[in-house]
């Protein structure tokens, strides 16, 4: 009897390991034809990167997550190495994804996902760590520099992979040199641009800006400012307070002079020589004040600018006028007015004549017809008595009819 209880004991044992063993042989058969899931990640140095890892169908068989140097990191859930940066975030049968925090230029490189089954099936994610460029910095200038001369200014940032430098004032400046040498301790690249130009006058107080465009700064540029400080000789104009300086009335003559350093004082002179009348004639600055002009005022007046580049000078004619003239120019043109009247008296005058004439003409015709008869008078009053039309005639022809 116990013969036969030990015999159906060992039966059911020997049909229980059969049984387990089938099981074992499907779920290898059902993770077999699954292969784990992985994706590449970037991160910015000083990041934290997730690595995740995925199986659809998974029957309890174990994923582990392993570094470029083949160290396994993560075992299911349990972590083999020791490194507080890297943590776990999920471990299922389905997926085990972990976080590396506070990355560096270092942890760049090929991770791997496997999947224990028969055989083993891994999959790759890498891990891209960009490196942020420092911020830029300009070398090459040296203040002030003088007009004409020729400028060298460069800009250099390191850090990361290459970066992309460029230069703007009002706009971006095209011509420019560019280098990059790479950094084999770290992975990364010191890249530099250099600008070339000869400057003048109008770049004094330009900004000059270094740009640096780079995939880690999330469209936020770094820049570097140098703002130029030119030196140039002086420029100078003179400039009166009024456009028709009047006999008796006050005159200021502004010198304007612009340059760097700024000229100051300046020197005001007259005609090569010195102001004549330093009681009438005061300087005040860049002003020269004349209380009160008069004739003698005439003549050609000189301001002259320096400064430690060199010096400039502009000149001013005056001509001090007549306050009556000037009135009688502002007033009404008698000229004008004189000659239109002249012109209506000459053509006055003229249609007189010319009507005269034209009287004298027909009454001397008529008068010479009266007359007719008396051509062989032998003297003046038988010249009267013997013209036709005459009174004397003309009675005795009434006299006649009588």
């Amino acid at each position: 009897m116990i013969w036969k209880r030990s015999a159906v004991l060992r039966f059911y044992s020997v049909c229980g390991l059969l049984l387990q063993a089938a099981a074992s042989k499907n779920k290898v058969k059902g993770s077999q034809g699954q292969f784990p899931l992985t994706q590449n990640v970037t991160v910015v140095e000083g990041g934290t990167a997730i690595l995740t890892c995925r199986v659809d169908q998974n029957d309890n068989t174990s994923l582990q997550w392993s570094n470029p140097a083949q160290q396994t990191l993560y075992f299911d859930d349990k972590k083999a190495l020791r490194d507080n940066r890297i943590e776990l975030v999920r471990a299922s049968w389905h997926e085990l994804s972990i976080s590396v925090s506070d990355v560096s230029l270092s942890d760049e490189g090929q991770y791997t996902c496997s999947l224990f089954t028969m055989p083993v099936k891994t999959s790759k994610a890498y891990l891209t760590v960009l490196g942020v460029p420092e911020k830029p910095q300009i070398s090459g200038f040296s203040s002030p520099v003088m007009e004409g001369d020729l400028m060298q200014l460069t800009c250099k940032t390191s850090g990361s992979k290459p970066a992309d430098i460029r230069w703007f004032n009002d706009k971006e400046i095209k011509d420019v040199k560019y280098l990059k040498e790479e950094d084999a301790n770290r992975k990364t690249f010191t890249v530099s641009s250099t600008l070339d130009f000869r400057v003048d006058r109008s770049d004094d107080g330009v900004a000059v800006i270094c740009r640096v465009d780079h995939e880690s700064l999330n469209a936020t540029p770094q820049v570097a400012m140098q703002v130029l400080e030119i030196h140039y000789t002086p420029s100078v104009k003179i400039i009166p307070s009024t456009p028709f300086p009047q006999e008796g009335q006050p005159l200021i003559l502004t010198c304007e002079s612009k340059g760097k350093p700024l000229p100051e004082p300046v020197l005001w002179t007259k005609d090569g020589g010195e102001l004549p009348d330093p009681d009438r004639m005061v300087v005040s600055g860049r002003e020269l004040n004349i209380l009160f002009l008069n004739k003698t005022d005439n003549g050609t007046y000189r301001c002259e600018a320096t400064n430690t580049i060199g010096q400039s000078s502009a000149e001013y004619v005056l001509i001090v006028h007549d306050p009556n003239a000037l009135a009688g120019q502002t007033g009404p043109d008698h000229a004008l007015i004189g000659g239109i009247v002249a012109v209506v008296v000459f053509v006055t005058l003229c249609s007189i004549f010319l009507l005269g004439r034209y009287l004298a003409r027909h009454k001397g015709t008529y008068l010479t017809n009266e007359a007719k008869g008396a051509e062989d008078a032998p003297d003046a009053d038988t010249a009267i008595i013997n013209a036709e039309g005459s009174q004397v005639n003309a009675e005795e022809k009434k006299e006649y009819f009588i």
